[in-house]
């Protein structure tokens, strides 16, 4: 296409936009981006450009004009010829100059914007690469719309465009690569920064550091009709002010996933208490969560030119008569979008989360299993892997498995499994390379140890009780791995998990939790007659979800909820310390730990199923030297089946050899919980932690 068709098509795009200006408004319900060149932001952009045209040519005519005066007077003169100059007077001023410049660059060093602008064409992510989060995705999209047609949005709507956008959620989820394919489609400039970036050790020079991005922030969108600002993870930059009282959520612990939340917008009988948000900024950084209050308020500021035409003006009305004096031109809003991402939203100021600042709050959680589907096609579109991976339903197990998965999470695992095929020789990547990695990722590598003949059948006996119990009384769950092959900080440990996405938990289900957790003790003591350090991360375990029941989720009969009970920033207290510190939660727990009792006695029952084989478990334990890796649990097999009893509930299980070729295991399952022999190990904070905290 030439200069001269493309000059016609942006005319035409131009009579469309200012004809129906009504089709910007159905463009911003529509699931793409709309054109940014025929929206308002282009529109003004073009404009812009005009007018700096016509400046520069304004500039460039008086001297220009002069000259051909002087040509026609036949008086030229040389415009590159400089004047005569004494320079032992330039030489005295040069030096103090210097020094002066130097200390003032140095000076405004310290308050200058961190910021980068990033344009589109540096960019190779687009919208279309966001997959998994469709629905939070098509928010982004209508946000973005409105911002590029905000003029029309306010002129026939009377509506004011979004002026911030909060990204909230766990860390992988796809927040900051959001936030890069918008800017690829917005089409106007996207200024990126850190919130670490603004701190500085000078005092007042992170206000002044605030400052200046939105001063760069306004100067740009007034030159290109837009400009959209990201700063990445903002709690270390807006983080709650010493006393600031708020309506903030009330949350203790409780898996996220768990319970349904609170009433909202529904009238109440008494207003809520105001609870003082824990500590976290002070001094240098307080008073930046102030200067951000004032900036994210005050986009509307007037230019240089505007304030110098301001001032003049003034000076004027001060010698003519009311009537006649000069009005002021009206302020242009510069129309701006700002961006922040944070995996701590509840350590935000609550100033900064009121409408006008950050209007909309998007939630990224991790995707559930149709989510998890589409990014696996996403990633492997990319990634090299053997025809079986095409299989759908490989990829329907894959995404069946990988609970709790984030999107990082999930292309972490696909180069693990990638690095496991390099070391293998192969050049793409298999089943079992993907089975490896994910079980590597989830419950660690294995570090064989030697073990003591006594803390081998101690350690097998302890797992085979886990595993019992969760045969009996927990027939939905999924029996993953079982293992006394050393992992993290887990001697041996027990993997089971749920087999679909579920939300809630039942009573039942979290006794049953419970009682699996009490597998271990019950078969020490049935088998051995003593109890060893095994245990105590099952008795964690066990407590907390006890405590749960009590204290937040009214399990025993009492509505009465711990998780409200409000204390300061600097002696906060989980649920497991307010219900152990009241006498009657206390008197509850012990309530739990005689049903736990009871569970043990239930575990005792089904041992003297097993008791006339006893042998089973030590023999495990010799399998296990001899091969070296993770074993199959003995209960899985027919004729220990017959010696155990049957499940309860019949359930589809394919056991197989693991990717070694050593031993077995059970690959059932993912988004499992742990129960090991010795420490507890689980997915780390922040990632995919179990939905119920297990031993």
């Amino acid at each position: 296409m030439n200069d001269r068709d493309a000059k016609v098509e942006q005319k035409s795009a131009e009579a469309v936009a200012r004809g129906h200006r009504s089709d910007q408004l159905s463009s911003v319900a529509g699931d793409t981006v709309m054109n940014a060149n025929v929206a308002d932001v282009g529109l003004q952009r073009e404009r812009t450009r005009r007018a700096r045209l016509w400046r520069i040519t304004a500039i460039v005519a008086l001297p220009t004009l002069l000259l051909w005066y002087r040509i026609a007077q036949h008086r030229p003169f040389n415009v590159f010829a400089l004047p005569h100059l004494n320079l032992q007077l330039v030489a005295l001023f040069i030096f103090p100059v210097i020094l002066i410049g130097a200390m003032a660059i140095m000076y405004a060093s310290y308050g200058k914007s961190p910021h980068q602008v990033i344009r589109p064409e540096q960019i190779d992510i687009r919208l279309s690469d966001v997959v998994g989060i469709d629905l939070v995705k098509a928010e982004v999209i209508r946000s973005l719309n409105l911002f590029l047609a905000h003029k029309t949005f306010s002129s026939e709507m009377g509506g004011r465009a979004r002026r911030g956008l909060l990204f909230e959620g766990p860390p992988g989820t796809g927040k900051t690569y959001t936030a890069k394919a918008l800017a690829a489609e917005a089409n106007v400039p996207f200024l990126f920064a850190t919130a670490t970036s603004f701190q500085s050790s000078m005092q007042g020079a992170t206000q002044r550091k605030v400052r200046s991005y939105f001063r760069a922030l306004r100067a740009l969108a007034r030159k290109e009709g837009g400009a959209i600002g990201f700063i990445d993870e903002f709690d270390a930059l807006g983080g709650s002010r010493s006393g600031v009282e708020g309506f903030s959520a009330i949350g203790d612990g409780l898996a996220p996933m768990m319970h349904c939340g609170g009433l909202e917008g529904l009238a109440m009988i008494a207003a809520p208490a105001l609870q003082k948000t824990p500590y976290v900024g002070g001094n240098d950084l307080g008073m930046a969560v102030q200067e951000l209050l004032v900036q994210l308020q005050s986009f509307d500021q007037p230019t240089n030119a505007e304030r110098l035409a301001g001032k003049v003006s003034d000076a004027i009305n001060l010698l003519l008569p009311a009537g006649h004096q000069l009005k002021k031109a009206r302020l242009k809003p510069s129309n701006i979008l700002l961006i922040a991402s944070t995996n701590r939203p509840d350590s935000l100021d609550p100033a900064l989360l009121r409408p006008g600042r950050f209007d909309q709050r998007l939630t990224f959680d991790r995707p559930n299993k149709i989510g998890r589907r589409e990014l696996i096609d996403h990633f492997l579109a990319r990634k090299s892997h053997v025809p079986e991976l095409d299989a759908p339903q490989r990829r329907d197990a894959l995404a069946a498995v990988t609970q709790e998965y984030s999107p990082a999470m999930l292309e972490g695992m696909f180069d693990e499994a990638l690095i496991n095929a390099v070391q293998g020789g192969r050049r793409a990547m298999t089943w079992l390379d993907v089975e490896h990695a994910r079980l590597d990722s989830e419950i660690g590598l294995g570090q064989p140890v030697s073990y003591t003949d006594h803390e081998t059948r101690l350690i097998a006996t302890h797992e085979s009780g886990h595993a019992t119990l969760a045969w009996l009384v927990a027939p939905q769950r999924r029996l993953e791995v079982l293992t006394i092959i050393k992992r993290r900080g887990a001697l041996g440990l027990l993997a089971h998990g749920d087999r679909e996405d579920v939300y809630t938990r039942s009573r039942q289900e979290m006794l049953a939790l419970i009682q699996i957790a009490m597998g271990g003790m019950a078969a020490e003591e049935m088998f051995f007659g003593d109890i060893s350090t095994g245990p105590g991360g099952d008795l964690l375990a066990a407590t907390n979800m006890a405590a749960q029941m009590v204290g937040a989720c009214g399990m025993t009969g009492s509505l009465v909820s711990f998780g409200a009970v409000q204390n300061s920033g600097f002696a906060d207290t989980n649920i497991v310390g307010r219900v152990l510190g009241d006498r009657d939660g206390r008197k509850r727990l012990a309530g739990r730990e005689l049903r736990l009792q009871r569970g043990r006695r239930d575990a005792d029952v089904a041992g003297s199923r097993i008791e006339r084989d006893g042998a089973a478990a030590e023999a495990a334990g010799r399998r296990d030297r001899r091969a070296g890796a993770d074993q199959r649990p003995g209960l899985s097999r027919r004729d220990d089946a017959q010696r155990v009893g049957k499940r309860p509930a019949k359930r589809g299980q394919d056991a197989r050899r693991n990717d070694a070729g050593e031993g077995y295991s059970l690959q059932l399952g993912a988004g499992h919980d742990q129960h090991g022999c010795g420490k507890r190990t689980a997915r780390e904070h922040g990632e995919a932690q179990p939905r119920v905290p297990a031993g």
